[in-house]
């Protein structure tokens, strides 16, 4: 049994005072394989006042020096990358090719990424009258969740010691594998004292001690939308600058032109990925009316393609969900989709036979979904896709922008202006054309309710500094 009762504060792991753990369990066979200590107000207070301590310092350190420890922290993680990739299919289920090749790549993608726009940041530029700056903006509060662990803790890492800022992570409890091993990286790397400090804990306490905490000067947060209300709430009597990335759900218009043949197949397939726990996962595929019974068609071949089961297992496509509790979450909305009238064309809501008692969801695919239908409104967090239909493209782009979310949005067609065209019109802070991915330096962030700020490149650098005018005689 592995136990994570260690915090990572002021360069050193030291014992978790609190006696509270709680079980963690392997989500592919619904037992347990360690326990973690949860973090209380007193063991955040600590912590933050050791990054505030170290904010002097780590603030002035020069752009070289930080470049330097950045490429090492780079150099550390590839050699220990499937190490990480191990971990992630252990602590939340991802398949091994998925956890290999998306999920611990995530991480070195977005080093890379801060290390290439800190290497062109300008720090300070003229201005008519003066001098711009950017400095860091203090200490940081960082909070990130369980479906793309790696990915998150290192979007917000990187470009927060890149503008040269101090920070205190609250991973999920749920995924503590992954920021131990991201802790030891950064120990190993010779992060100065104090800069990068790592507690384990429930949002709403150690979360909500973090937000509320009068020292901490920003809080980074991604979860989901309710989650990030209650952060604002807790951070606004401080008005602490808060960024988030919120919940989706996210639009895919296939265009008259698409090739369908491609289209249908990658739509459900990125719907599906990371068994459908991806805030921008394209959840919503809107067709033409006129071809919506021949696309269901081929949305339900591609489900029943994929294949459902062990993690460890190199050939599985979708893993277990996170948790028994996430499990009884998305079978409930599979069965309000059909007792609100949408037609269920592949998976479906019951055990799937012949695997192990782990939070195995089947690929679910609903037909004939209307907008006002709660499957094509909230955010599941499972794999399940809704297919709606339009008679126009001026509906396809009414229905993909009503939803209180935006952020990302897909669209498909064979004419690339076309799909330009579309795209300029969707109410997202990312959109892909024919499914294309993103560097890790593109921005991302959301319109409306799903969040604010950007992550990625230099946005995300920019988003943990502060703008300083200096006006010259």
């Amino acid at each position: 049994m592995k136990v994570f009762d260690r915090y990572f504060i002021g360069g050193e792991w030291v014992d978790a005072p609190s006696r509270a753990r709680q079980k963690l369990f392997n989500p592919a066979t619904d037992t347990p394989y360690g326990e973690i200590a949860l973090g209380t107000a007193k063991d955040v207070d600590a912590a933050v006042r050791v990054a505030s301590e170290a904010f002097t310092s780590f603030s002035e350190t020069t752009v070289a020096e930080r470049l330097a420890l950045l490429k090492r922290i780079l150099n550390i993680y590839e050699r220990r990358r499937p190490e990480i990739a191990g971990a992630i299919t252990v602590e939340m289920g991802a398949p091994r090719r998925l956890s290999r090749e998306a999920q611990a790549a995530a991480g070195s993608d977005h080093l890379r990424a801060a290390i290439e726009a800190l290497e062109e940041f300008q720090i300070e530029r003229p201005l008519s009258g003066g001098v711009l700056r950017r400095e860091p903006v203090g200490v940081c509060g960082l909070i990130t969740p369980w479906n793309w662990p790696m990915n998150q803790i290192a979007g917000k890492v990187a470009p927060a010691i890149a503008a040269g800022c101090t920070m205190v992570l609250k991973a999920s409890e749920l995924t503590p594998m992954s920021a131990v091993l991201f802790a030891e990286i950064l120990e190993e790397a010779g992060v100065p004292k104090g800069v990068f400090n790592l507690l384990h804990g429930e949002g709403r306490t150690v979360g909500a001690a973090i937000a509320t905490h009068p020292l901490i000067d920003m809080v980074s947060f991604t979860g989901s939308t309710a989650a990030g209300v209650q952060v604002a709430i807790n951070a606004a009597p401080t008005v602490k600058r808060v960024t988030q990335e919120l919940g989706g759900k996210s639009p895919n218009i296939l265009l008259r032109d698409a090739d369908f043949d491609v289209a249908v197949r990658q739509a459900v397939e990125a719907c599906m990925e990371n068994s459908g726990q991806s805030c921008n996962a394209p959840t919503r595929l809107i067709v033409p009316s006129d071809r919506h019974d021949e696309i269901a068609e081929r949305a339900e071949e591609a489900a029943k393609a994929l294949r459902v089961g062990d993690p460890e297992n190199e050939e599985t496509d979708l893993g277990p969900v996170v948790s028994r509790a996430h499990l009884k979450r998305v079978r409930n909305y599979i069965e309000v989709g059909q007792q609100e009238g949408a037609i269920l064309i592949a998976g479906g809501a019951e055990p799937i036979d012949d695997l192990p008692p782990g939070y195995f969801v089947k690929p679910t695919v609903f037909a004939h979904v209307t907008p006002d239908m709660t499957i094509a409104r909230e955010e599941i967090f499972g794999p399940v896709l809704s297919i709606l239909s339009y008679d126009d493209e001026e509906e396809a782009v009414r229905i993909a922008n009503d939803t209180p979310y935006g952020l990302a949005a897909y669209v498909s067609s064979q004419d690339r202006e076309h799909a330009i065209a579309i795209a300029r019109r969707l109410r997202a802070g990312q959109v892909h054309v024919n499914m294309t991915i993103p560097g890790a330096d593109m921005p991302f962030g959301g319109f409306r309710q799903s969040g604010n700020g950007r992550e990625g490149g230099i946005f995300g650098i920019e988003d943990f500094t502060e703008i300083k005018a200096i006006a010259l005689p």
